[in-house]
């Protein structure tokens, strides 16, 4: 077969208008689906930046929420604490004047417990016997059991014995008197503690404490002392001494003391306690 013959039976370059047509309805089909696609696309990103954009404002208006509400915590916490404070020192407070009270009752107590007792037993008479040895005997009862006894013997109706008993009766309250005479009287009797401050850090300490303990009287006895820093190299004298109430004053000592006046600048108690 000839090419002529060929091409005469060969149909596709005859209908090729059609094939373009095909062609041109194809891509066209082609760009329509990838532009819808693109829309399509489009939306989609625009939906989830929209949706991001809704997440972003609920979260930011939950964050100035919980900062309302942690301010408003923090505020109830500081005024709680505030609170606490106060009535912590109200407590110290008390706790304080407790203290005081019970230290002032420790203080007391110990004065009532050195107080000697105010009635004590008397003490009881010897009685010789025949033969030289010495007992003891028991003291007589009081004023008023011995009158009672008196009473008892004396006849209320004026007998002879009248006088007997009257006689009796006096010479057992001369006999009481004369005992309770010789029974020893209770010296009361205090400690007390000095401080004696000198003029300046160049007084002879030494020659001030010969100067205190020069002061001498009935009923008045020196202890032991010693220096005490006060400041500025200046020591004052802490002398202890025991004195007789109804003898010796914490005013008559101030007085003695500071007539030395080259030394002694000035003289206080620091401490008093009854013995």
């Amino acid at each position: 077969m000839s090419s002529v013959d060929f091409l005469a039976q060969e149909k596709i370059w005859f209908e090729k208008p059609r094939y373009d047509e095909a062609e041109r309805r194809f891509y066209e089909r082609m760009n329509g689906s990838s532009q819808n696609i693109q829309d399509v696309g489009a939306n989609a990103i625009l939906q989830d930046i929209a949706r991001a954009r809704e997440n972003i404002q609920k979260s930011l208006a939950g964050n100035t929420g919980s900062c309302n509400n942690s301010a408003g915590d923090q505020g109830e916490i500081i005024s709680r604490i505030n609170s606490l404070e106060l009535e912590n020192q109200s407590l110290h407070k008390v706790v304080d004047n407790l203290r005081a009270a019970l230290s002032k009752l420790e203080c007391r107590v110990a004065v009532l417990e050195k107080r000697p007792a105010s009635v004590t037993l008397a003490p009881a008479a010897s009685v010789p016997y025949t033969n030289g040895n010495v007992v003891q005997q028991k003291a007589s009862a009081p004023v008023k059991q011995a009158e009672e006894d008196d009473e008892d013997d004396i006849d209320l109706f004026g007998s002879d014995e009248d006088e007997e008993a009257e006689k009796l009766k006096e010479q057992r309250l001369k006999e009481y008197a004369e005992k309770k005479a010789k029974k020893p009287a209770i010296i009361a009797k205090s400690s007390i503690l000095l401080d004696v401050k000198p003029w300046d850090d160049e007084t002879d300490m030494a020659k001030l404490e010969e100067c205190v303990r020069s002061v001498q009287a009935d009923g008045l006895l020196w202890g032991t002392s010693k220096l005490v820093p006060v400041g500025y190299g200046i020591k004052k004298l802490q002398i202890a001494c025991v004195v007789e109430d109804d003898k010796v004053g914490t005013d008559l000592l101030e007085e003695e003391i500071t007539k030395f006046e080259d030394y002694v600048q000035s003289v206080d108690v620091a401490a008093f306690n009854k013995i």
